[in-house]
């Protein structure tokens, strides 16, 4: 059986960005990976999506500099590589502060 590598990402969400939802922060990051051409691993069945988790919703318009979000990728990548790739297409506003790999869970 393969076993599974996750990226963690530290991000902070500031401006603008605090009256951003939950689900639509997952959406976000969903759309920015797909832009920046990262390897995650996806959902199986009928609707295959990325496999992307957010630890904590956060009510809106509250800005936070604590918050984490976790990426199953398929091939190994470096974490600093996979953060800086992905903050070239995240929105002004969200901020990765840190990225690293958790390793075989």
């Amino acid at each position: 059986m393969k076993a599974k590598l996750i990226i963690e990402i530290n991000f902070s969400k500031k401006g603008l960005m605090r009256y951003i939802s939950h689900l639509d922060l997952l959406r976000l990051f969903r759309r920015a990976s797909l832009r920046a051409n990262l390897p995650l691993e996806n959902t199986r069945g009928f609707n295959p999506h990325p496999k992307i988790s957010v630890d904590k919703a956060v009510k809106l318009g509250l800005e936070r500099d604590d918050l984490k979000c976790k990426f199953a990728i398929k091939n190994r990548v470096e974490p600093d590589e996979f953060a800086r790739s992905l903050q070239l297409q995240l929105p002004q506003g969200i901020i990765i502060r840190e990225a690293k790999l958790l390793g075989d869970v």
